[in-house]
Parts: C-alpha cells; structure tokens; sequence
C-alpha cells in the first residue's frame, strides 16, 4: 500500500469519526482553560511574589523558596503525614471495597439496592457536615466518647490536643466515608465477570469461598491495581476538607495531621506567602508524577493489560 493511499485513508478516517470527536470538545476546552492555562502561574515557585508587582513583576529567585522548604522541618512532617497517611487509605480502601462488593454480590439482588444506598450516603456528606458530628463524639465535656468513657470511670480525653490518636480516627473515618463508593466499583466489576466461570466451578464442585478465591478475586485484581495506581497518583495530595476541618485546625494536632494540602493552604491564607505555597504545590505535583510513572512502569512488566499507559 503506497504512502499517499496510506494517507487519504488516515485522512477519510478522521472526517468520518470527526462527529464522535467533536463530542469531546467540551472536555477538552475545560481541561485546557481550568488545567493547562493556569499552569502558567507556577512560575509563582521562581519569584517572590507581591500581590502590586503581580506574577510577572514580582523578583525572579530561582530555587531560593525550594532551598528555604527543604531547611525546614515542617517539609518533612508534611510530607511523612501525606504520605504516611495516603498510604494507610490505600491499603485499607480496596481491602474493605472488595470484602464489601463480594458480601454485596452473595446477598439476594433483592436486597443490594438498600445495602448500596445505605453505604454510599456517607459518601455524600460534606466534610464540614461530618466535622459537626465529631463535636458530637469527641467534644471535651459533652462528646458521647468522653460520657462513655466516664460511665466506665476512665478519664475523659482532650481529642482534640492529643495527636496520637488522629491516624487512627482518620482511617475509620476513611473506611466509613468511601468504602460503599469503592464497594459499588467493584461490585460492578464482578457484575462484569462471565457467569459461565462460576457454573463450571459448581459443576467441578467448588464451594463458595474457592469460588471466589480462584474466580473472584483473581478477576477484580485489574480494578485494584488500576484504582491503586490512580490513588498512588494522589498519594501527594491529601483531602483538605478531611484534614481541616475534622481536626479543626487544631496547632496541637499537626505532628499528625497537618498535610501538603493544610499547609498550602495556611501558607497563602494566613501568612501570605503565595510563592511558598506555590512552590510546595509544585513539588507534590512533580513527586506525585514521578510516583504514578514508576509504579505503571513495574505494573506494566508485571501485567501490561493492567497499566494506565
């Protein structure tokens, strides 16, 4: 086939799915107007900016706002709480979402819809809605953990002064807020798995539990490790809401609890310091894209069906 016949027929087909491409375009003009377009304000991280000189007239530093970042403790702590805390999400949220979709899928189909709406409502609730319940729980004198704790002669807690015990509210916080989200991925992705598989398995004699540990669960792994990947993705991007508002902005919590996110955030906020955040936001960008390329590479030799790209 010559190179210009190879030509007119790349060419005919564009014109011809160019109605199916144009419904794309939409997605594009967002992506570029509130994604790429904005991309110009990094430049923020090189400067030190002034709101009257504005991005273009502020002073041009260099590296000097990464070099004052790194001489400072609060760099590690930030990102050893992200990272510590993504991670401990990561682990926990495909764990409960797949225990979850499976129990869904053994349960009568009468029955799923009420299971899913009653999981997938606290997925719904605003941070701030939730950070009023945990005054009902946690709070000093009325908080319902401290009242039980008194009904069994124990002293009551400061909850929100003593940081050791926010990882742990965190994660069940985590597990109960999504894992009816995660649940309903995967339990469509076991809707998807050919009914044929099982009914041979029956007829081989499998009981359920070898059912789903040979069929099951063998066939879900490429939705686990897709969701993982994005999730590693953002392992350098907290959830804001979950971590300011939860824990009030408590000083006394920040050994862990403060994030990239939180501390962004203040940084602009309450100091000013837009340059300081921006180059924070920079680096949880870079990091973040270094982290979702190196695990698709190894994901990739492992199992090319399952990488991104």
């Amino acid at each position: 086939m010559s190179i210009r016949h190879k030509k007119r027929r790349s060419r005919s087909g564009f014109f011809k799915d160019l109605e199916l491409l144009s419904m794309n375009l939409p997605t594009i003009l967002w992506i570029v107007i509130f994604s790429y377009i904005p991309m110009i304000g990094i430049i923020i991280a090189f400067k030190t900016y002034r709101y009257d000189l504005g991005i273009f007239g502020s002073e041009w530093v260099g590296l000097e706002n990464f070099k004052f970042l790194f001489r400072n403790d609060i760099m590690w702590r930030i990102t050893r709480n992200t990272i510590g805390m993504n991670v401990l999400f990561l682990i926990v949220g495909p764990l409960f979402g797949v225990t979850f979709a499976i129990l869904l899928n053994e349960v009568s189909s009468k029955f799923v819809r009420v299971y899913q709406t009653t999981m997938f409502f606290p997925h719904y609730l605003s941070w701030v809605v939730v950070s009023y319940l945990f005054v009902g729980l946690f709070d000093m004198e009325l908080g319902i953990l401290n009242r039980i704790i008194g009904f069994f002669g124990g002293e009551a807690v400061m909850w929100y002064n003593e940081a050791k015990h926010w990882p742990v509210i965190l994660v069940l916080t985590s597990i109960w807020k999504h894992t009816g989200y995660h649940a309903v991925i995967y339990f469509a992705a076991i809707m998807g798995i050919n009914h044929d598989f099982y009914e041979a398995a029956r007829i081989d004699g499998a009981s359920k539990l070898q059912q789903i540990r040979y069929i099951t669960v063998p066939l879900l792994m490429p939705t686990v490790i897709m969701l993982t990947l994005i999730g590693i993705g953002n392992i350098f991007r907290a959830d804001f809401g979950m971590f300011y508002f939860l824990t009030k902005n408590s000083g006394a919590l920040y050994s862990t609890t403060d994030v990239i996110d939180t501390y962004v955030f203040r940084t602009i906020r309450e100091f000013g310091q837009m340059h300081i955040g921006t180059a924070v936001g920079l680096y949880q960008a870079l990091v973040g894209l270094i982290l979702v390329t190196t695990t698709n590479f190894f994901v990739k030799k492992y199992d090319k069906n399952s990488a991104l790209y």
